[in-house]
């Protein structure tokens, strides 16, 4: 089975999109264009932005159908990237909160993708 190794994003604007990463994440697209930018992440996982408009077959659904989650090591750094985060710009549809599984909160991209922050609590 061949690896995954990219998630793609439809977005209404790539060069827009890829400047909210940019800002937002601190890091440079590796590959950019007027319709495509792709970000090579941490974890080795690429994050695309990909105009929606050069899409084939065309994108049935739009943002916020899905969340990509930004694993953190502790719940104080929840708070320090909400911070972070809301100073360059990001939305914020869910504010800091303890839920089941630790702590979080939920942003959202110029096209209302989810981009959820958690740290899981640790078990006892």
């Amino acid at each position: 089975m061949a690896e995954i190794n990219t998630l793609f994003l439809y977005v209404a604007d790539a060069e827009a999109s890829a400047a909210f990463y940019t800002h937002l994440l601190g890091i440079k697209p590796l590959e950019a264009s007027p319709t495509v930018a792709l970000f090579l992440l941490p974890s080795g996982l690429t994050l695309g932005v990909w105009s929606k408009g050069g899409v084939q077959p065309t994108p049935t659904t739009g943002g916020g159908g899905c969340e990509i989650g930004f694993k953190v090591s502790c719940a104080a750094k929840i708070d320090e990237a909400h911070a972070d985060w809301i100073a360059k710009g990001a939305a914020v549809a869910f504010p800091p909160t303890d839920l089941g599984f630790g702590r979080s909160f939920v942003a959202l991209d110029p096209d209302g993708h989810r981009l959820r922050v958690y740290a899981v609590a640790d078990e006892k």
